[in-house]
């Protein structure tokens, strides 16, 4: 790679800090909401923790999935580079979300603990879900993905996966209404949807290239 293709790969001054204290603003205005600032919690505070970690979980997962199709549609190069920083940021919503529920609502008790992940469907898509996240954060380093090699690839396709079952977790968990899910589920499907498409029109591309005339 050139000098200057590797300076376009590379996020203008300031970009990568700034998406990052950004993606953490959700995390301290919880906290901060938590400690009865910001109008508190309300009558209800433990399910309102769930329910704003969970969104925010839910909002970050979004946005680092799609960062590849940002790519593909801007033509822009660097914004790959902020795609394992917000994924890791993904993951440590999911992971605030999923220590809310075993340590401030079941207290750790681990036999209501085992009872949810047996016989509470969205608590089983949702910890699936986090195990996905889990094995992707582990790989996410290069060492990781020198190893891995191409089913580094396949690995991490798996986060798409993870959204599906994010998505079932909020579609179980809603009662009536079912806007916010929607939403949610439109969005993972048009980012499935445009991977799809993007991936079949770069191969007729690429099958036209070979079957031209040199």
């Amino acid at each position: 790679m050139t000098a200057s293709r590797r300076q376009r790969a590379q996020p203008p001054r300031g970009v990568w800090t700034a998406v990052l204290l950004l993606s953490l603003v959700p995390a301290i205005w919880i906290g901060m909401r938590a400690l009865g600032l910001l109008g508190g919690l309300g009558v209800n505070p433990i399910e309102k923790l769930l329910e704003l970690s969970g969104t925010h979980a839910m909002i970050a997962l979004l946005i680092a999935l799609s960062v590849t199709p940002l790519r593909q549609m801007t033509g822009l190069a660097w914004i790959v580079r902020l795609r394992r920083m917000l994924g890791l940021v993904a993951f440590g919503y999911v992971t605030a979300h999923a220590l809310i529920w075993l340590g401030v609502d079941l207290f750790f008790d681990w036999e209501l603990v085992l009872y949810d992940l047996t016989e509470r469907p969205f608590v089983m898509v949702g910890f699936a879900a986090w195990l996905i996240l889990l094995v992707l954060a582990v790989t996410s380093t290069n060492a990781a993905q020198r190893w891995l090699k191409k089913k580094w690839v396949w690995l991490h396709r798996g986060v798409y996966v993870a959204g599906v079952l994010a998505v079932l977790h909020f579609l179980w968990l809603a009662r009536a209404d079912y806007a916010e899910v929607a939403l949610y589920a439109a969005i993972l499907t048009f980012l499935l949807g445009w991977r799809v498409v993007y991936r079949w029109q770069t191969r007729r591309r690429n099958h036209a290239r070979r079957r031209a005339p040199a």
